[in-house]
């Protein structure tokens, strides 16, 4: 339905086009044809006359005509000599408008009915002689007549022309854009790897193939992610289970009851796993969002063995829980790994806020810096649990976060500073 009204929208509008554009032809058509006739009307006129004015002479004192056979000329021309008729035969329906041009001694035009009326005046001395002609405008208003009605059959078959050619074309062009849609749909649910690839746009065709294209590559890199969120699940709740059943297994064989403080512990750490990953995948950056990033610090730490050495105020343009689902498997990995120290550091740059979780454990290896983040890849002495969430939760909210081999275990965060309020 939306298809239909857009093709209707555009055939619509073409002949509104076409319309205007036809009437503005068929009326200056119209408007320059009449000026042809009018002035092809006028050199009749004035041919006349001059052929008349020609046999007009005086003898003997008085003004005659040379003999002429024509019996047709006498009722469309006639000379005055002196204001007496001399020559023609005047009908009545214009004798008064002939006798007013004959009597006022200059050349000029007047219209009267369906007729041209031209009088000229005619030099002979001692005599005040003029020549008027009579020219039918009837022959010419019905040339105009015929003229307009096939202009305007003409234009109206030429807006129809555009009408059928605009549908046909629209009809085209949608079914390919219709066909690109549909493959790109079902591309993006069976093969999101697959491309048009119509090199450099050249029409708009290639301007939707390369959109398409972009869409397909999103939704396969939302695939993608998808099935990179089910393996940092998996990672993350796998440890704490594994631990549980391990204890389970080793109070079964032993026969001794499983220590709650273990069941407990890892409760706790399989709890925390998965409130991060929720916060993970619901974290995203808003505008005029901040907090007090030295108590989200000690929300992090609740209550662990960790230094802070944090300015006295110091607020971060994420929200709270962002920065606690931030800090908080960083401390954990952390305390699980240092041998003795564990602490936490803060510094304003320009507009961001740097803070560096680090402890006195083995660190990064080197070579595994850049994969420390990703699920199921560990460095050191056991790190990347809970790191691949705080990649997660830092591409959701706008922060950037890398890990940082200097010999020790070192993770830099660095977060959008919050703007003075105005």
């Amino acid at each position: 339905m939306a298809v239909t009204g857009f093709r209707r929208r555009v055939v619509a509008l073409t002949v509104l086009i076409a319309t205007a554009v036809v009437a503005i032809l068929v009326v200056v058509s119209h408007v320059l044809l009449s000026r042809v006739t009018d002035a092809d009307a006028h050199d009749l006129a004035r041919t006349r006359a001059e052929a008349v004015a020609a046999n007009v002479t005086a003898v003997g004192g008085r003004v005659v005509l040379a003999e002429n056979s024509s019996e047709a000329l006498d009722e469309v021309a006639w000379v005055y000599a002196d204001g007496r008729l001399i020559d023609g035969n005047v009908p009545a329906s214009v004798v008064e408008r002939v006798e007013a041009l004959a009597g006022s001694g200059r050349s000029q035009t007047a219209t009267v009915g369906n007729y041209l009326l031209y009088a000229r005046e005619v030099p002979i001395d001692g005599h005040h002689v003029m020549v008027i002609v009579r020219v039918d405008l009837t022959p010419y208003e019905t040339s105009e007549q015929r003229s307009l009605t096939l202009s305007l059959i003409l234009g109206g078959l030429a807006i129809l022309l555009a009408g059928g050619v605009a549908h046909l074309v629209v009809r085209r062009a949608l079914r390919v854009v219709h066909k690109m849609a549909a493959l790109a749909d079902d591309w993006g649910h069976h093969e999101p790897g697959r491309r048009f690839n119509l090199g450099v746009p050249r029409d708009e065709f290639g301007e939707l193939g390369r959109t398409l294209d972009h869409l397909l590559e999103r939704v396969e890199t939302a695939l993608a992610d998808e099935r990179r969120l089910t393996d940092e699940i998996a990672h993350e709740l796998r440890t704490p289970l594994t631990v549980l059943r391990g204890e389970a297994q080793l109070a079964q064989l032993s026969g001794e009851p499983v220590a709650p403080e273990a069941v407990l512990s890892e409760v706790d750490r399989l709890d925390a796993a998965i409130t991060t990953i929720l916060r993970a995948a619901r974290a995203r950056a808003d505008a005029g969002t901040r907090c007090d990033l030295r108590f989200a610090a000690w929300q992090a730490i609740a209550g662990r063995a960790v230094e802070v050495a944090f300015p006295v105020k110091v607020e971060a343009a994420v929200a709270a829980d962002v920065a606690v689902s931030l800090l908080s498997p960083l401390l954990e990995n952390g305390l699980r790994h240092a041998r003795s120290r564990v602490w936490i550091t803060a510094r304003i740059q320009g507009e961001v806020i740097v803070v560096d979780v680090l402890d006195d454990g083995p660190g990064f290896d080197p070579a595994e810096v850049d994969r420390v983040f990703e699920a199921g890849v560990t460095g050191g002495d056991g790190y990347g649990l809970g790191l691949p969430v705080v990649r997660r939760i830092a591409a959701s909210a706008g922060v950037e976060v890398r890990a940082i081999a200097d010999g020790r275990g070192h993770v830099e965060v660095t977060l959008p500073a919050a703007r003075a309020a105005t």
